[in-house]
């Protein structure tokens, strides 16, 4: 389908939602994950790391692990991920650690629908 007109984005407004800080470590994990899924579809697609981006050739410099992204790159993957957790947390939906342990009564039942200690 061909539109005359150009395309204007409409993402959802998550400014208002503060990433709370233990969410750090889990928006770094997502953005490790974003460049994973990212590369392992470029290399799918038959690209291979060049030190200059060349599309004629399917050569790109971030075909490298994660952790050898330069800072610029990994703050696209950084943005992709908060956004994400921002707007699952904007729509309602709780992040639960589930190494916190969940409440329990006198017994050591473990209370079942109760909330974790790290509700959000």
């Amino acid at each position: 389908m061909t539109n005359d007109k150009p395309y204007t984005p409409h993402p959802i407004d998550t400014s208002e939602i503060a990433l709370p800080e233990d969410l750090q470590p889990l928006a770094e994990k997502l953005a490790q994950n974003v460049h994973e899924v990212w590369a392992q579809q470029r290399i799918r697609e038959g690209w291979t790391y060049g030190c200059e981006r060349n599309d004629e050739k399917k050569k790109h410099p971030c075909l490298v692990p994660y952790e050898e992204l330069p800072e610029t790159e990994k703050d696209y993957d950084r943005h992709t991920s908060q956004e994400t957790l921002r707007l699952i947390l904007k729509l309602g939906f709780r992040i639960e650690n589930p190494t916190l342990p969940l409440p329990k009564r006198e017994g050591g039942e473990i209370v079942k629908g109760a909330e974790r200690s790290d509700k959000r």
